[in-house]
């Protein structure tokens, strides 16, 4: 089974637009920017002018040898260049240093507003992802975007600003044949390096893309842990993700043989323009129309020029790639959440608590229709029930309710107020889920506790976890409240941590409960503690159960039977027993079981 490729990535275009959307960024630095720029105008002029005092320090020795020359002029001469030289990199180092507060402000910007909008995304959206590849795409957005930002700035502007500065101080102090030289040899420079990186990109894409299907499988492989022991897979996860590895280093290899085509290419160029121009400022000298320090100021000048050029390839490669990524970090950003708050949404008023499903259709996919008019109404304070078979839709009504996704047909409202009406926020700040399948923070237990409210102060906390019956517990431990859960708290046991599920909720205090087979991870024992301080919690707020033991529901004031995506039973547990119907069928295999 290895990963599928990702041809549209493999083959996408950057969208060279990009650039302009970075902009904004700028703006909350406009003076660190200008001053920036500043520097890097300094630094360049420094740059250009080095090569100009090296020529008059050279004239000046030669025509004076073996004369009384005058030591303080060459030795101020000498002077200027070192200070030049030196400006030149003290200005670029300001440059940079004035600069960092803009990219890593602007990556921090851009690493919050993803975070928050992967938070504000769908459960749909989180079920279909790739934990391991999204968390390389945000890294390398990020990463872009502080690329884009100091490399456009600060190396494609400043080497097109070298090249017209030496261009006319070529053409002032020379003829124009050595401009015309100069201009040819970049033109073919520049040239040669955007076709061949352009060729060689895809093998760049390939490389990442590898990276990102192998990261994604070794993720996948170290958070199923437990499942990959149950079965002695340890060998089959290694070559799964050597395989994977595989092709990343098949693709690497590309990529290495492609960038020495680049730099052999690029050095050929630079040798045989440096050998075309100097041939000429040689001819020149030996005929007297050039002095020995012009001779050495092009020379120094070709070095200047061809030096940034020569890391035009790979700045040109990562700037197209620095694009793709960013493009695609925005094209995240710019996914629109599939559940959002209507525009004239109010937040949710709860008076008493009652929740009404009236006539609600809904399906994961149109082929396949998961509730067929579910009708029935919680009143407020009750507590309802749902049972049945797997797949007849009972966790669906939870999620619909805490609103992961939205209903087809029908309705779903909390005292009268359709929950679509009202924003998310208000909704799921007052419903309290105690799931399934819990999952912890790889954090100590106090602060998975206290998860339930940030605020809540350490004596509400403990006073949750006595409700939860964890005191105990939690007291028996080495490191008590302190206690690390480690990764999905894979250190407490399915009913420890069903526990914490179940103190966390109680420490939200909200009015309305969802219990998704809240006990089944628990003992007998457990279970019938936790049942007792849940049916106490229960009788103060609107509950709906998803169950499947029913001897864990006897008391619910009414319990709904679910088959195919439609009630078809309903009634308190005693009344249900006397239809002897698929109710009483259910529960008698289970007491039959039990015994």
């Amino acid at each position: 089974m290895r990963p599928s490729t990702d041809n549209n990535y493999s083959h996408h275009k950057p969208n060279w637009k990009i650039i302009a959307g970075l902009w904004p960024y700028l703006g909350e630095f406009k003076g660190r920017v200008i001053l920036a720029v500043g520097m890097l105008i300094l630094a360049k002029v420094a740059t250009v002018s080095t090569p100009i005092a090296l020529k008059y320090i050279i004239d000046y020795l030669d025509q004076n040898r073996g004369t009384d020359m005058l030591l303080w002029l060459p030795m101020m001469l000498v002077i200027a260049y070192g200070a030049l030289r030196f400006g030149s990199t003290l200005f670029s180092e300001l440059r940079d240093a004035i600069f960092a507060r803009v990219a890593e402000r602007a990556m921090r910007r851009v690493s919050l507003r993803v975070f928050q909008h992967l938070h504000n995304r769908e459960l749909a959206f989180h079920l279909d992802r790739k934990t391991g590849g999204l968390a390389r795409d945000i890294e390398r957005g990020t990463n872009g975007i502080s690329f884009l930002l100091r490399f456009t700035l600060f190396n494609i502007v400043p080497t097109l600003l070298e090249i017209v500065m030496v261009t006319g101080i070529l053409l002032i102090a020379f003829n124009v044949s050595y401009v015309l030289a100069i201009m040819v040899s970049v033109l073919v420079y520049v040239v040669f390096s955007i076709r061949v990186t352009e060729w060689r990109t895809r093998f760049v894409r390939e490389a990442n893309n590898r990276d990102n299907q192998s990261n994604t499988r070794a993720i996948d492989s170290l958070l199923n842990y437990e499942t990959v022991k149950y079965f002695n897979n340890e060998r089959f996860e290694a070559e799964q993700y050597d395989q994977g590895l595989q092709l990343w280093e098949q693709a690497r290899l590309k990529n290495r043989l492609s960038m020495a085509t680049l730099n052999t290419g690029q050095a050929l160029i630079i040798g045989v323009s440096l050998i075309v121009i100097m041939s000429m400022a040689v001819r020149e000298v030996a005929s007297g129309q050039m002095t020995l320090g012009d001779f050495t100021m092009v020379n120094a000048y070709l070095i200047q020029l061809f030096v940034p050029l020569n890391a035009l390839g790979f700045v040109y490669r990562e700037i197209r790639q620095s694009l793709v990524n960013v493009e695609r970090l925005f094209a995240l950003l710019g996914d629109k959440p599939a559940i959002e708050d209507a525009p004239d949404a109010k937040p949710l008023t709860v008076s008493q608590g009652a929740v009404d499903f009236c006539d609600v259709h809904f399906s994961y996919h149109p082929e396949r229709a998961i509730l067929k008019g579910a009708n029935f109404t919680i009143p407020a304070g009750h507590t309802v029930a749902v049972v049945g078979s797997s797949g007849a839709g009972k966790s669906t009504l939870a999620r619909l309710l805490f609103r992961f996704f939205d209903v087809n047909g029908g309705s779903i409202s909390i005292d009268g107020q359709d929950i679509r009406h009202i924003t998310q926020d208000s909704l799921r700040t007052a419903i309290g889920v105690v799931p399934q399948d819990t999952v912890l923070f790889n954090d100590t237990l106090y602060n998975n506790l206290a998860y339930g409210r940030p605020g809540a102060s350490e004596a509400e906390v403990h006073h949750a976890a006595a409700q939860a019956h964890l005191s105990d517990f939690i007291s028996n431990l080495p490191d008590g409240y302190n206690t690390k859960v480690g990764e999905r708290g894979l250190k407490l046991s399915g009913g420890e941590k069903q526990r914490v599920a179940i103190a966390r909720v109680l420490l939200k205090n909200p009015p309305l409960l969802i219990l998704d087979e809240a006990t089944s991870s628990l003992d007998s024992i457990s279970e019938h503690v936790i049942l007792d301080a849940l049916n106490e919690v229960s009788r103060q707020r609107t509950t709906l159960v998803i169950a499947h033991r029913l001897s864990t529901i006897r008391d619910a004031d009414t319990i709904l039977v679910m088959e195919q995506g439609t009630i078809v039973e309903s009634g308190s547990h005693n009344a249900l027993l006397e239809k002897d119907g698929y109710y009483a069928r259910l529960w008698q295999q289970q007491q039959h079981t039990v015994e």
